[in-house]
């Protein structure tokens, strides 16, 4: 298609339908969302060019937060500017907002149920399958130089080993990658795409720049303050604001590895909830329409919900979604508004290049931590930490293994690994051998 007639005549209702036929098909992760995006908007509706849809991707992957969701924000920019932005990027995340809420409600109201509870126990075998076939697609695609796998290897000791945190882990890497680029340079990154359109790619004004800056932030960070002076700096409201406010700025690498860093901080130092309730949200997130990253509604939901403070739990539990959806979405918008433009002639750039490649190679090292840690506290009913020096080892009670578990987990990775099925289709069959094991396990107690 020819990038000249990139920028239709689109009407704003007819592009809100879209977006809204978007949002709730937006299943399969990342990939699928993008390539569902790219079938509508190149190929069906021819709303914008295939290069432009391309070099739009690009550099929405260099920014933090789930690059789908921002793609989806920065098209809607380009047809109808800010306000096709907002419509575009809110209606990407609604729907599967909407159905977590839901699923979360179900999930602490009647997770005693036989059925409830066989549905997420198979569920759990098919999330660490799902994590491992997400490293092993990432590491063939940026394992490419002996210095990029030395990154992934650093990281996951460095993770796995010494609980070093997540944001420190992407600044080693993307200063290594920097200084690297710096010390033997290549040339010039390849300008991949032909440039944008013009009116697209200048920059905002030093005025409209901190007024953009000034508005996004007090949204961003406004709610935080004003539950924080009302209710309390201690209270949990508080806590999950300034832990999900941190974390938008350092979410890159995708989901997966940022679900690592939520692991350390929600599960680990604050014991909000437990490691396998943590598998259990990534599950609802795997089940459900909008970017995997909506799992930290699930963690911020459960977190209120078990300190409400004086407010109901049920209330609680809301405003903890709402809260931790905003602070985590909101900042996705400002880079989009304000950054694009920049990072357009900045994707080209050597050293931000070398930077981005080592950060991403250590990503490959976080993912395969959080599959080992998805995969002790899943299949292990008692897994304990072992520490020598500066060295924190989790090590699981052989004799506590969950059999029906593992088996689950094996069928499930033949599934998806040997005969490629989708996402959908390995969930669907764990979450039903989940189902009929528990209640094989249920039937064999009662003859016994």
């Amino acid at each position: 298609m020819n990038d000249a007639a990139v920028r239709p005549t689109v009407g704003l209702w007819e592009a809100t339908r879209v977006w809204a036929r978007i949002g709730l098909l937006s299943f399969g992760g990342p990939a699928g969302q993008i390539a569902l995006m790219h079938r509508i908007l190149v190929e069906e509706k021819r709303w914008i060019g295939e290069q432009r849809f391309l070099a739009a991707l690009n550099f929405c992957m260099l920014l933090p937060g789930p690059e789908a969701q921002q793609l989806a924000t920065y098209v809607g920019w380009m047809l109808h500017r800010m306000r096709g932005g907002l419509i575009a990027g809110t209606l990407f995340i609604l729907p599967g907002f909407a159905v977590i809420l839901a699923l979360s409600y179900l999930y602490l109201h009647a997770g005693s149920l036989a059925l409830v509870r066989g549905l997420f126990f198979g569920l759990k075998a098919a999330v660490i399958v799902i994590v491992l076939q997400a490293m092993i697609r990432i590491a063939r695609r940026s394992l490419a130089t002996p210095l990029l796998a030395s990154l992934a290897a650093l990281a996951f000791v460095a993770m796995a080993a010494f609980r070093v945190p997540f944001p420190w882990v992407v600044f080693a890497a993307a200063l290594t990658g920097l200084v690297h680029s710096r010390l033997f340079p290549r040339g010039r990154a390849p300008a991949t795409e032909p440039d944008p359109e013009p009116d697209l790619d200048r920059p905002p004004g030093v005025i409209r720049a901190a007024a953009l800056i000034a508005g996004f932030g007090a949204l961003w960070l406004g709610p935080t303050v004003l539950l924080a002076w009302a209710l309390g700096g201690d209270h949990v409201f508080a806590a999950i604001g300034a832990f999900f406010s941190k974390m938008a700025v350092v979410t890159f690498g995708g989901a997966y590895a940022v679900l690592a860093y939520v692991s350390q901080e929600a599960v680990q130092a604050q014991a909000w909830l437990s490691p396998g309730e943590m598998i259990d949200g990534l599950a609802m997130a795997e089940t459900t329409p909008g970017p995997l990253i909506m799992v930290v509604q699930f963690v911020g939901f459960v977190a209120a919900y078990r300190n409400p403070g004086v407010l109901p739990a049920d209330l609680a539990g809301l405003l903890g979604a709402l809260l931790t959806v905003w602070v985590t979405f909101v900042p996705c918008f400002l880079w989009i508004f304000l950054g694009a433009p920049y990072l357009e002639r900045l994707r080209r750039n050597r050293l931000l290049g070398g930077a981005l490649a080592a950060v991403t190679a250590a990503v490959v090292g976080v993912i395969a931590n959080l599959a080992l840690w998805f995969s002790l506290h899943a299949l292990f009913a008692e897994v304990t930490t072992r520490r020598i020096g500066w060295v924190s080892l989790e090590l699981p009670a052989p004799a506590s293994v969950r059999w029906p578990l593992v088996l689950i987990t094996a069928v499930a990775a033949v599934l998806a690994l040997r005969f490629k099925a989708s996402i959908l289709t390995t969930l669907g069959a764990a979450s039903a051998l989940g189902i009929g094991s528990l209640f094989l396990a249920q039937i064999e107690r009662v003859l016994l």
